[in-house]
C-alpha cells in the first residue's frame, strides 16, 4: 500500500467534528489531516494522498458530492461518507458516485473508527485473480492485477476500489452465479450492515464503465431470482 497507508483526511465544517474524530482516529495509530471545506480538502488531498477519506456531505463551499466526484476522477481512494441525510436515496446516491461507505450523524467516534478499518481492510486485501494479466473478447476488456489497472478498448477505466474488487471477484470465477449475499460478503466485507441493494448499485455503475451497452451487458450478467455472473470470453 506504500507510505500513506495511514494517512486519513477528515473534511467536516463543524471544527469540533474533525478535532473528535481526529483525537479517536490518532489514538488507533492513524495520522490525521482535517479540512473544514471542499477547496481546502482537495488542496489537502493532493498535499498529502491519503489512504482514506473522511468526507461530510454538507459542506459551505463545494458539496460533499462534488468532491468525491472530483476525487474519483483521479484516485481509487476509499471514502467514507458522513451524512445527516438518514433517506435511503441520498446513501445511494453517495454510493452512487462513488463512496465506498457512508456514516450518519450523529455517529459514535468509535463507529468511524471501526468502519474506517473495515475500509481500509476491503481496500488492502483485493482477491487476487489467477493470472497478472486478463483479457476478454479479443482485448476489449483488460485487467492487469498487478497495476490494479482496468482498459476498455485500450483506455484506462476509472473504476472505485469497490467496482475493481467487485470485478475481479466476478472474472476470477466466471462459471459460478454469485449471490447478492456472496457478493457483499467479498467485496464490502462480512461486517458490512447497508443496504443489499448497495451491491445493485455497484454493478449498475461498473457497467456504466466496462459495457459498450450497460442494458446489454456483455461482461457482468444478471441472473435473474439468483445474482450475477461474468460473461466475458
Amino acid at each position: 500500500m506504500g507510505s500513506n497507508e495511514k494517512k486519513i483526511l477528515v473534511v467536516d465544517d463543524e471544527e469540533k467534528i474533525v478535532e473528535v474524530v481526529k483525537s479517536y482516529l490518532e489514538n488507533s495509530g492513524y495520522v490525521v489531516y482535517g479540512a473544514n471545506n471542499g477547496a481546502e480538502a482537495l488542496a489537502r488531498f493532493e498535499a498529502v494522498n491519503p489512504a482514506l477519506v473522511v468526507l461530510d456531505l454538507m459542506l459551505p463551499d463545494i458539496s460533499g458530492e462534488e468532491i468525491c466526484k472530483t476525487l474519483r476522477r483521479k484516485s481509487r481512494v476509499p471514502i467514507i461518507m458522513l451524512t445527516a441525510k438518514v433517506e435511503e436515496e441520498d446513501i445511494l446516491k453517495g454510493l452512487n458516485i462513488g463512496a465506498d461507505d457512508y456514516i450518519t450523524k450523529p455517529f459514535s467516534p468509535r463507529q468511524l473508527v471501526a468502519r474506517t478499518e473495515a475500509v481500509l481492510r476491503r481496500a488492502g486485501d483485493a482477491i487476487a485473480p489467477l493470472a497478472n494479466h486478463l483479457s476478454y473478447n479479443n482485448e476489449d476488456l483488460t485487467i492487469d492485477t498487478i497495476k490494479y489497472e482496468v482498459r476498455k478498448k485500450g483506455a484506462i477505466i476509472n473504476l472505485t476500489p469497490n467496482e475493481y474488487k467487485l470485478l475481479t471477484t466476478v472474472a476470477k470465477y466466471p462459471d459460478k452465479t454469485f449471490t447478492r449475499d456472496e457478493l457483499i460478503c467479498l467485496v464490502l466485507g462480512e461486517d458490512f450492515d447497508g443496504y443489499d441493494r448497495t451491491i445493485d448499485t455497484h454493478i449498475k455503475n461498473l457497467r456504466q464503465k466496462i459495457e459498450d451497452d450497460p442494458k446489454n451487458p456483455r461482461y457482468v450478467l444478471t441472473v435473474h431470482g439468483i445474482g450475477y455472473r461474468f460473461g466475458g470470453e
